[in-house]
């Protein structure tokens, strides 16, 4: 094995110990509109990192610089939901999700976080 493979396998190593964290958008990309205003987002998280702290997450949805908090969903392990206002005179908003958590590290915890690609719901 060449040695410029062999540094490609070590700068990979720290990624394949360090395990993966994803986020994926379980919303669908449009709702009927809703007299209420609000509009339901749900996201599921997958991580395989072990350092992650149980019970550390604060999962938000960024909707125009605005956070909403999300909530576990019932029964559902690694789901989370949120209702996020669409004013009645607007047929979209782009929003993304959030979600910071502590790892463990040398000496104490960190702080990270992890954010989802943009998306947008239309509302008809």
């Amino acid at each position: 094995m060449s040695k410029i493979n062999k540094l490609c396998l070590l700068s990979l190593l720290p990624a394949l110990l360090a395990g993966c964290s994803s986020i994926t958008n379980l919303t669908p990309t449009q709702y009927p509109r809703d007299a209420s205003g609000y509009y339901r987002v749900e996201a599921m998280w997958k991580s395989n990192q072990r350092v992650i702290r149980p019970g550390s997450f604060k999962p938000l949805v960024v909707v125009d610089l605005q956070n909403y908090p999300m909530q576990p969903v019932p029964l559902v392990k690694d789901r989370w939901e949120a209702f996020i206002p669409v004013p009645p005179g607007k047929d979209f908003v782009r929003y993304h999700y959030k979600f910071d958590f502590m790892e463990d590290a040398f000496g104490k915890p960190k702080g990270d976080s992890l954010m989802s690609a943009p998306y947008q719901l239309s509302i008809k």
